[in-house]
């Protein structure tokens, strides 16, 4: 009897090959045919060394690798017609109905649960391609995805996102984001803060921290930052803890610092300079400035002030009433 894959009985060598050719999207599907093509692209598909995994909670939940926008998705069984003909894949030990999308060719998998389904298809292309996961983006309803990575995988994540302008994280939430989650690199928090919510431990080491509704965060809590880009919007910071800050980075705090933006609908740059204008040179030249993460500001009339282990960084106001320190020279490497 013929079989169903052909493509299945061709030789290691050059099945290898076919499979490196083929698109991230195009392996999933096949790998849903059967336990053998499964096992044939765990087995024998190269994973090349710049490769990510990212799990995004958006409109809709999908994975992605760095190098491919998106090769599986999952969606809400509620909002699938049943006129539609039914397909079922097993996944995480039960059947779930599955389509394909008409026009990008990947699969969508519907689950009653949305976290459910996240964690399935996470644990699914994670095991299949034998990547772990380097990114997540998380909302409210999906929050528990954090944890459920790390225990899964012994490489902490590079990237955490939380999102969501509808409902803002618990007061546990923002301090296992802050200050439990096991991320390297980035921690980005897009969201309502809670109410009269403080942090009152001292932030660990994270190369990047970029927070949307940051009233909560104090000076104290900046004076413990160790990070390489801070952005924080919508701050509640004065210009005396700026001036207390820009003096703590020229004492040699938060020492591997490149690029600080902190927007508090008031800056003041004489009152940041406030003591140290002696050691600072006005700039009229506009420069442009590139952090390490790829955030871009364009410097004007800013002033150029020194440390003394001759390390020199621009502080310029913006004119959204914002405040930015840029520490030079630029640095190409990206940590994304």
């Amino acid at each position: 009897m013929t079989s169903l894959f052909p493509l299945l009985h061709v030789p290691n060598l050059p099945l290898a090959r076919i499979i490196d050719f083929m698109e991230p999207n195009e392996l999933v599907s096949l790998s849903f045919c059967s336990q053998k093509s499964y096992s044939v692209i765990k087995t024998l598909r190269k994973t090349p060394h710049d490769e990510r995994l990212h799990v995004r909670e958006s409109n809709i939940p999908f994975l992605s690798l760095s190098n491919f926008d998106c090769m599986l998705n999952t969606g809400n069984s509620a909002y699938i017609s049943r006129s539609d003909k039914e397909e079922y894949v097993k996944l995480g030990g039960q059947q779930a109905r599955v389509k394909m999308h008409r026009l990008i060719k990947y699969l969508i998998i519907y689950w009653e649960d949305k976290l459910n389904g996240l964690k399935a298809i996470t644990d699914y292309v994670a095991n299949l391609f034998n990547i772990d996961v380097s990114e997540v983006c998380v909302c409210k309803d999906t929050f528990k995805l954090i944890e459920h990575v790390n225990t899964k995988q012994k490489t902490p994540l590079k990237k955490v996102v939380y999102v969501d302008w509808g409902a803002s994280p618990s007061e546990d939430e923002m301090n296992y984001i802050l200050r439990d989650c096991q991320c390297s690199s980035q921690i980005c928090i897009y969201s309502e803060a809670p109410p009269n919510f403080r942090f009152s431990n001292n932030f660990r080491r994270i190369d990047c921290l970029d927070i949307s509704n940051s009233k909560w965060v104090t000076i104290d809590n900046l004076l413990t930052m160790d990070g390489i880009a801070i952005h924080l919007d919508n701050a509640s910071l004065s210009n005396s803890d700026l001036n207390v800050f820009l003096k703590h980075w020229l004492s040699g705090g938060c020492p591997r610092l490149k690029l600080f933006c902190v927007k508090t609908g008031s800056a003041d740059i004489l009152q940041v300079l406030s003591g140290l204008l002696h050691n600072a040179v006005f700039v009229e030249n506009r420069r442009d400035y590139t952090s390490p993460f790829g955030y871009i500001r364009i410097l004007s009339f800013g002033y150029d002030i020194q440390r003394a282990d001759g390390v020199t960084a621009t502080v310029c106001e913006q004119g959204n009433g914002s405040l930015v320190i840029a520490v030079w020279p630029e640095t190409t490497h990206n940590y994304n």
